[in-house]
Parts: structure tokens; sequence; C-alpha cells
């Protein structure tokens, strides 16, 4: 991962918490839950009832059929339990549902089985991670299922298999050492019997990768580096050793196409962040690959931008949508990029990606044009940073959107973005000088990444201004629908959309979880919760009663961005710290309103 800017503890050591371990192994306590394996026929089309995966399905939609909720009542809405995690720091995991059984993972390596209707915690499990490891982002993204088997990362590198009803370790992998300076937060995706997860730890130095496990085992399957090295055909993309500190590293789990066999993994930016330190288009960085999922070749991709000189990671898997634009029927992967452009790509059943268009969804000035036919960006020179080289660049670090999902929704027909606009960035690189294992190796003065926001020339500071938004844009037109603003704050809220053409976000600095309008993107509900929501939402149904599912709990980039923005507003209109802990939320319309439609 791509993103240091901030806030205090960036780099504090966490002592692993024994909490909880106790209880791991523990059997199911008695309640109304009847678990059901998990199948591939039933990742790739999931029950309405059920959220089995981090997006909801293999195409990354975010989108619940569930229709019981509605613009009509989810004024209504009300909590029907909540949960406290017992750990601070960023909650960023859905919470996951099978059959009345909902799985959710936290920071500290913790997963906890909970019954869903209820609250009532089934089990849970906390892995002990090493005393002297030091987290540069503490969160996990949640599990993946299979079988009756729950698999989750964590952040020393490894991928831990429990079992569903019992919370006991089936195996554990360690993937890479995390005394390199790898780690993981992905969600794990889990496909034809293999659980396949990628690295983080660019900023290490590290040579980015994405392995498949085979699910019963743990034995590794196949691992691909998505930095390209000798034997290679991309390898003439890096100079000289280049390659073996390129980071790419994969940090969001991937999409699935079952018809055509591909996983489509984004890739973050090449290490260090200097680009004329690694000279090259520096293939696979920044970029979407489409790999075999029997073999794990890469089969094709696109560059969303080359030689990447702007911490803009692109880890974020594209939406598989399937598109009709000027009469043609397209089988399109879209992705809202850190680099501020929405891209639209044309997939293939062969693996190889072609370029449809790219178009900036907030103000961008470092592309001075994108080629028609391939979609490679032809750079403005002066916003480009460099080894003693400054420059001033828009979208920040953080981009136009950072990893926070967005969503489709197939009855409205429209593509929702939760976007950053009018933050900048300004940077200067130095000499990254000897790689040393485990340590900070950006080749940017930490001085400089934690002072580096700006607000973008011609912004009137002295009123609230716009930040973060949610966008709503048509994918076959290419156009955007709406858009509504949030005022002095960053938006870092993953998206839910529903069968009732509602959204379900949080991500800003009020602490509020919100309904909007998928149609008009009017706020129809709000209420505010113990703490920031940076947690993917989900949406499940149990005796006919539809839930809406989330995590609240402030930290990692959310915070460090908001320290950034303090820095840059007056006083009186700025966010003191908000504050940490973890909480579960369930809501649910009560009483007779739960049937209205």
């Amino acid at each position: 991962m791509s993103r240091l800017v901030g806030a205090r503890g960036w780099l504090a050591a966490v002592a692993p918490s024994a909490v909880a371990l106790a209880l791991a192994g523990a059997p199911v306590q008695a309640g109304p839950v009847d678990y059901k394996p998990v199948t591939d026929q039933r990742l790739a089309n999931p029950e309405p009832e059920n959220w089995l995966q981090y997006r909801g399905n293999y195409q990354s939609w975010g989108y619940s059929p569930l229709d019981q909720i509605t613009a009509k009542n989810v004024t209504k809405l009300v909590p029907a339990w909540s949960l406290s995690t017992g750990v601070s720091e960023g909650h960023q995991a859905p919470p996951i549902v099978n059959n009345g059984v909902m799985f959710v993972t936290t920071p500290q390596a913790q997963v906890m089985a909970i019954n869903a209707r209820t609250g009532e915690i089934l089990w849970r499990y906390q892995k002990e991670l090493p005393p002297e490891l030091s987290q540069l982002h503490p969160t996990n993204r949640g599990v993946g299922l299979y079988g009756d088997s729950v698999y989750m990362t964590t952040t020393d590198s490894c991928v831990v298999a429990l079992g569903a009803t019992t919370g006991k370790v089936k195996w554990e992998k360690c993937v890479a050492p995390w005394q390199d300076g790898y780690y993981m937060t992905l969600s794990p995706l889990v496909a034809k019997g293999k659980v396949v997860v990628g690295v983080s730890g660019g900023e290490y130095g590290v040579r980015g990768f994405i392995t498949a496990l085979d699910a019963e085992t743990g034995n590794e399957a196949w691992k691909t580096y998505t930095v390209a090295g000798p034997g290679d055909p991309a390898a003439d993309t890096w100079k000289g050793d280049s390659w073996k500190t390129g980071g790419g590293s994969v940090w969001i789990q991937g999409s699935y196409d079952p018809a055509a066999n591909l996983a489509y993994f984004g890739t973050g930016n090449g290490g260090p962040w200097t680009p004329d330190a690694r000279p090259g288009d520096n293939l696979y960085t920044s970029s979407v690959v489409a790999l075999d999922l029997d073999t794990g070749k890469i089969k094709g991709h696109h560059q969303y931008h080359w030689n990447d000189g702007w911490d803009w990671d692109e880890v974020s898997a594209p939406v598989l949508i399937d598109i009709e634009r000027d009469g043609k029927k397209i089988p399109a992967a879209i992705h809202a990029g850190r680099n501020g452009y929405l891209w639209t790509l044309e997939r293939s059943k062969d693996g190889p990606l072609s370029f449809v268009d790219g178009k900036p969804f907030v103000y961008q000035n470092v592309f001075a044009s994108l080629d028609p036919k391939t979609g490679r960006p032809t750079y403005d020179q002066a916003k480009i940073p460099g080894i003693n080289k400054r420059a001033a660049f828009c979208p920040g670090l953080w981009g136009g959107k950072d990893w926070p999902p967005e969503a489709y929704n197939p009855k409205t027909g429209l593509f929702y973005i939760p976007s950053n606009d009018n933050l900048c960035s300004e940077l200067a690189g130095a000499q990254a000088g000897t790689r040393k294992p485990g340590e900070l190796y950006i080749g940017i003065p930490i001085d400089e990444v934690l002072n580096s926001l700006r607000l973008r020339d011609g912004v009137d500071k002295s009123k609230p201004f716009a930040i973060g938004a949610i966008q709503a844009w048509d994918p076959k037109t290419g156009k955007k629908a709406w858009q509504h603003d949030f005022q002095d704050s960053a938006n870092w809220g993953p998206l839910l959309t529903t069968g009732s053409g509602l959204i379900f976000a949080g991500g800003t600095s009020d602490r509020k979880f919100r309904a909007l309008d998928g149609t008009t993107g009017k706020v129809l509900w709000e209420t505010r919760l113990n703490s920031g929501v940076t947690g993917v939402p989900s949406s499940y149904m149990i005796d006919g009663i539809q839930y809406i599912a989330v995590q609240a709990g402030w930290g990692v980039d959310a915070e460090r961005m908001l320290s950034g923005i303090n820095a840059l507003i007056p006083e009186e209109r700025r966010v003191s710290v908000l504050p940490q802990g973890g909480v579960i939320w369930v809501f649910r319309v009560m009483g007779e309103e739960a049937a209205a439609k």
C-alpha cells in the first residue's frame, strides 16, 4: 500500500493482543443457526438473503437484490443490535453472512462469528502477532468462505483457514517474510478450490505478487509477480535491477469472471516513489491484470498510468458489467482510478483488455491527454515529482478515490463512486539509498510526505467547500448523472446499493451513516455512530426481515487525511480527532414498516 500522510502513530509498533485467544475453537453456542457449506455455484450465483463475499458477488458490484427497505420506509431504520469488537484502528471489513452466521474481521487479526439475527458471539479467533511487528496499516478487509472453512489474511503475511462452525485452525500458510516488509490486509478471493491473495509492502521496497493456495491444504498452487522480472515479456519496462524493489502491491480482493475463468486484480504504484529512480513503464504496476485462475498466468493487462510518480495505487478491482454503448454490446471492466479518471475497458474471453474511454471524475492536472486507441496518458512534465525536483499535482496522494469500493446497481443502471476533490499534493524526492529489509524505501523524506497536502488553486478556504462526494455515472453514456457533496470532509465510505435503488454509505468525519436515493442522490436517512465509518456495508435477510450491516471504527488513512485537512482549514471548522473503537452495527425497519414498500 502507498498511503503514509498523516497523524499520530502512523508507524507505531502494535503489540499482539491475547484477548479472546482462549475462545478460539470454542463450540458454536446454542441458537437458531444452520451453517450451509459454500460452493462454487453459490459464490457464482449468491442468494439474495446472503452476503457471501467482499462485494456480494464475483463481479464486485456491491449490490444486494433485497428491496424490502425502500425510500418510503428507510426513515424508520433503527439498530437491531450492535457489538463492540474490542480493538481500535480502521475497521474496513464487510459483515459476511451465510445462512444466519455473520463473520467479521477487525484489526489485530481477529475474526468473530456471530448469530446474525441476535448479535450473539458464536466464536472468536485472534491470531497472535509477532511483538516486534510494526503495522503500517493495521486493518483487515474481510474473510473468504468456501466449503465449511473461513479464510483470513494477516499483517504478518499469513493466510489462516478456520472451521466455520468451530473457529479452530485448519491450516496456516505464511506466503512471505514479514521481516522483509511484506504484509496482507485484503479479503481473499475464493474460487474453484483456490484461495487467491496478494501482498502489501510497496513502501518497504518489496516485489509484489499474487498467489493461490489450495483451499483444503494451504499448499501453493501458483505465484505470479506483479513486477515484471527476467523471463517476463514486459521485463524491459524496468531498467537494471529496479524490478527487485518495484512495489506493485496488491491489497484489494480481485473480481472474477467464472465463464472466462479470469480473475482481475488491481496493482499498486512502483517503488521507490520517485519515478526517475526506475525509468520505464514499470509493468505491471498501477494496472489491472487478468489472470488465468488455474495457472496464474497473466493473460491481459491495462496500465492506467506508467512510471507512477504520485503514489496513485490502482488496487481497486474493476467492476465487471455488460453494457451497451453506441449500439455496441461491451463486456466492460470499469474502474474509478486513484489517478482521478473513470476508466472503461473491454474484456475478452482470452484475457486481453482494450481501452474504451477514460474521463476525469475529479480535477486532474497531470494528464495532458490520453491516446484515443490505447488510453496511454501523456504527462505535464511540470507535475511529476522527482529526485531533487519539486512538483505539485492534483489529485493528491490519496487520489480521486482511494481503496473504498464503488458500486453498480443493475436496476438504476448507474455506477456509484465515493470520490474526493479539491485536494492536491506537493512533493520533492531524494535518493532512496540502499534498501534495508523491513525499513521504508520510498525515496521521499517523511517530512515531505507528512506535510504534502495542498488545496487546489482557487479554492476559498474561508468558507466551507466540497471535498468528498458520492457520484453517479451512467456506464451506457459515459456521463455523470448526479453528485452529492460533503463540505469540509473527505469521503472514505465504501458503497452498498440495493434492489430498491438505495445507496448506503458512511466515510465522512461527522461519523454519520446514511442512505441516499440512488436515482437522485438525495439523502433520505442518516444516523451518527460511535466512530467514523470506513467499513464496507452489506445486507442480508433472515425470517423475511432485511438487515443493513456495517462496521464503524475510524483510523488508518482516513485519520491521517483528516489531520491534513485540519491543517488547511480555519480552526473553527476543524474536526477533532474522531473517537476510535470498533462497533458492528446492524439496522432493520421495525414492526409493520418492515413489509411496507
